[in-house]
């Protein structure tokens, strides 16, 4: 179970207000609210329709209640994600807070789906949430898990791919949490060099 974390103050009333109704209610805020988004590729749809948010979170408690309801990732059909975005932000790179911005990657083999899969994509959550990337919680836009028929990847998207000391910070202590060896590479892509190599595919094709 992961400890409860220190929130510190916030400048906007509603978010307060959330805040304290959870400390009433025995619950332990998380420092920002996020969204789980759900995405199944359906070719008669467009990106966008195929995209929805599931629910809202702002509690250690509701996450875990969130991600023991759901179905496993690795039990996802092929073309199917899910994201996790703080509250407001979309899991797009057209989305203004991440337009500038990129994300590290892992690929990991199809056959490791079963073994490895579901841990990695939770740690990497709960690294997330729990702001354990040092001072730059506030470049970290969200995390995405992308199901896909060859392999699968899991990736950690921030908000601006030029600030290169953000960047390696974040990426050391993602590889510090989840324990990443050598045969589970981790990569940093801007969002716009994706972009362009992916274009003739269709928006978005992760």
């Amino acid at each position: 179970m992961m400890a409860p974390r220190v929130i510190r103050g916030q400048g906007a009333s509603e978010d307060i207000k959330k805040r304290t109704s959870s400390v009433d209610s025995g619950k332990h805020p998380l420092q920002n609210s996020w969204t789980l988004w759900f995405h199944k590729t359906e070719r008669s749809r467009s990106w966008d329709e195929n995209l929805r948010p599931v629910i809202n979170f702002h509690t250690v408690e509701d996450f875990w209640g969130v991600f023991t309801h759901v179905k496993p990732a690795s039990q996802l059909s092929d073309g199917c994600d899910y994201c996790v975005f703080k509250e407001g932000i979309a899991p797009m790179w057209e989305d203004k807070a991440n337009r500038r911005g990129g994300r590290w990657v892992m690929k990991l083999p199809r056959a490791d789906r079963s073994s490895k899969l579901d841990t990695l994509w939770e740690e990497t959550l709960i690294a997330m949430i729990g702001e354990d990337f040092f001072n730059h919680g506030a470049d970290v836009c969200g995390a995405v898990i992308n199901i896909r028929s060859g392999f699968d990847k899991i990736s950690i998207w921030t908000k601006d791919a030029r600030n290169k000391q953000s960047i390696l910070a974040i990426g050391w202590k993602l590889k510090e949490c989840l324990g990443l060896g050598p045969s589970i590479p981790l990569a940093y892509q801007a969002h716009v060099d994706t972009i362009m190599k992916q274009r003739p595919y269709g928006k978005n094709d992760n």
